[in-house]
Parts: structure tokens; sequence; C-alpha cells
């Protein structure tokens, strides 16, 4: 299972259906994505999800990112999904 962040100027509609398992949206424009599928896929489905023309970057995540001021909840599910660094 790998877990992507991706950013959009348009909003990712939160009952968007495609090649994940869960979506999590932490703003309007950043969203988690937990997928088994590969970057390009999970890329294209997004795209294809988003109007016309929306920009949008999806960049896997190896270890879990620093993080502060988001939704309550977040650090938990990326702890849930992706090891810490070594220590």
């Amino acid at each position: 299972m790998a877990v992507f962040l991706a950013w959009s100027a348009a909003v990712v509609p939160a009952d968007v259906r495609g090649p994940w398992t869960e979506l999590l949206r932490l703003t309007d424009e950043l969203t988690l994505v937990e997928s088994t599928q590969s970057l390009s896929r999970v890329y294209h489905e997004l795209k294809w999800a988003l109007p016309e023309g929306s920009a949008l970057l999806v960049a896997p995540l190896a270890e879990r990112p620093k993080l502060k001021g988001l939704p309550a909840g977040t650090t938990t599910w990326l702890r849930d999904r992706i090891a810490g660094p070594p220590r």
C-alpha cells in the first residue's frame, strides 16, 4: 500500500471513485491518497475527476512528513500507513 500527497487548485470531491482505498482531504487543496496502484494511475484518475485544466501535483510519500496545523487525526492516519524514519 502506498500513500500519495495530491495538491490541486480544484477541490478533489470527497466521494470521487478511483483506484484507492481511502482519500483524506486535509484542506481544499491538499488530499492524502492511500492506494495499491502506481503513481501514474492515481495521478490520471484524479486528473480525470477534476475540472478540465485544473492544476494537479501528485507525489508518493516514502516517509511520514513533518506537519503542523492540519486536521485532527492526520498524524495518526499517516502513522497507521507509513513507517517513521529510522532511529
